[in-house]
């Protein structure tokens, strides 16, 4: 019997495996091209269809991209209207202009140049200078239990609003200006000084001072090469702070030698500091330099911010006796009207609204009106001081002025540039014939002595004063 065999496929298998090996290749071949120009041409779309680009005028126009936006239901973009159209001899170009940056330009504030005396040594205060306003001023310095029972001693003291008023009448008084106590059964109100540290201050004839409060900056020593040796040795360079920022500073290794110094700032640590927002403790050497260097002349306030690199003498002589002013502050270098600056501290919330609120809708009831309103010429440059940097006569007017000042702080918001027209402008108008000579010169001349540094920390929102509900109802009463 014959053998039957099956015919053999392996050749055809073969065969069909080889042709499908070359059709996937001719097809990598041909794929991977469209692939790559398919890729570059989306490239070139998404980077062709970018407003900033100039060839993008030319491939749309101005009447396409309009169209073409209002099919989209976009608005029309001033990007596409500033368009500058060269004529050439061959064809006509649009050009767009780079857009404007959305991120507002930080400003730049430039420096003034000041005149200064050469050096200090010939230095004499003019003979005619204290020609000012002359009167008594005496402070209370205790007050006694009512018998209501509901008595608590405050750092500032109870006034009335008609006890406030009598205030501004620039004649001998005896007045609230902080430092108040209760009677001896009653704690202490707040800043207490060490013994040492208080004889060393009442020697004090010229004062620079600062404070640093709940660790909030850095110790910024001034600049040793641009204060002359008479300064060094007369001039008391005094940096107020809490055992709080002395830990931490002596820790960053601004620890004070065997004599209390830290470079030529003499260190003063305070304890018991009279309010929990830190920013209305700071007002107290801030206002009441007179108070806390009795036997001073003169003396300068500078924020803890700032970075003194001039001499304090020529300081002096250039901001107070070549002005013939008792009473030296800076403009501010951005706002001019009490207005302005309310709407800031809201929209920045630098402080309660409601507090605000209330400060200002008082100082309007009492004749506070906008900067320049009237057309007339200004009593003052601005009616926003910037605040960092104060030089001042310890005349009677100076210190009433720094007195009443700090007293609407007290009773108000701790905000002191809301009350700082207000004070000067009802003083003034409350003393007819009895001027104080203010110098409120330009924001650069600040700059110009002292150098600007951002704070440590950033500025929270205050809760309102502890007496606000008290002074809300002396005012409704």
């Amino acid at each position: 019997m014959s053998e039957r065999r099956l015919p053999i496929t392996a050749p055809a298998v073969a065969g069909f495996r080889r042709h499908c090996r070359r059709l996937r290749r001719r097809c990598r071949l041909i794929l991977l091209p469209a692939f790559a120009l398919a890729l570059l041409y989306l490239a070139y779309l998404s980077f062709s269809s970018h407003a900033n680009l100039p060839f993008h005028a030319m491939n749309h126009g101005p009447s396409n991209r309009e169209n073409l936006l209002k099919r989209k239901d976009l608005e029309y973009s001033p990007y596409f209207t500033n368009i500058s159209i060269f004529t050439s001899s061959d064809r006509t170009r649009y050009e767009l202009e780079p857009p404007k940056s959305r991120k507002r330009p930080r400003k730049r504030y430039a420096l003034c140049e000041i005149q200064f005396l050469p050096a200090v040594d010939d230095l004499v205060e003019p003979a005619h200078y204290e020609n000012f306003t002359q009167f008594s001023l005496n402070y209370i310095l205790k007050e006694e239990v009512p018998g209501n029972g509901f008595f608590k001693p405050l750092f500032g003291g109870h006034q009335s609003l008609q006890d406030r008023e009598e205030t501004y009448h620039a004649k001998d008084q005896t007045l609230h200006c902080g430092f108040v106590r209760g009677t001896n059964d009653y704690p202490s109100t707040g800043f207490d000084l060490d013994a040492n540290d208080r004889r060393y201050m009442a020697t004090c004839h010229v004062s620079v001072s600062s404070c640093i409060f709940g660790s909030s900056d850095y110790l910024r020593r001034p600049t040793k090469s641009r204060i002359g040796s008479y300064a060094k040795k007369n001039v008391c360079f005094v940096m107020f702070m809490d055992e709080l920022t002395l830990a931490t500073l002596s820790s960053e290794g601004h620890m004070p030698d065997e004599n209390g110094f830290v470079g030529l700032w003499r260190i003063v640590v305070v304890k018991n500091l009279p309010y929990k927002d830190m920013r209305r403790a700071g007002k107290v050497p801030k206002f009441l330099s007179h108070r806390l260097f009795p036997s001073a002349m003169y003396s300068i306030w500078l924020d803890s911010k700032l970075r003194l690199h001039a001499d304090p003498m020529l300081i002096i002589e250039y901001f107070l006796w070549r002005k013939k002013a008792e009473y030296a502050i800076s403009m501010h270098y951005d706002r001019s009207c009490v207005w302005e600056e309310v709407l800031q501290n809201k929209r920045l919330n630098k402080y309660n609204h409601a507090a605000i609120d209330e400060q200002f809708h008082f100082y309007q009831s009492d004749g506070l009106v906008k900067f320049n309103a009237s057309g007339q010429l200004p009593v003052l440059p601005s009616y926003v001081p910037e605040g960092s940097f104060i030089v001042r006569a310890h005349t009677p007017m100076s210190n009433l002025f720094s007195c009443l000042w700090f007293n609407e702080v007290n009773r108000f918001t701790s905000r002191d540039q809301l009350s700082f027209t207000y004070t000067y402008l009802k003083l003034r108008r409350m003393n007819p014939g009895k001027p104080i000579h203010l110098n409120m010169f330009k924001d650069c001349e600040r700059r110009a002595i002292a150098k600007l540094f951002h704070h440590r920390t950033n500025e929270t929102t205050d809760p309102p004063p502890a007496n606000l509900r008290l002074d809300k109802t002396s005012i409704q009463g």
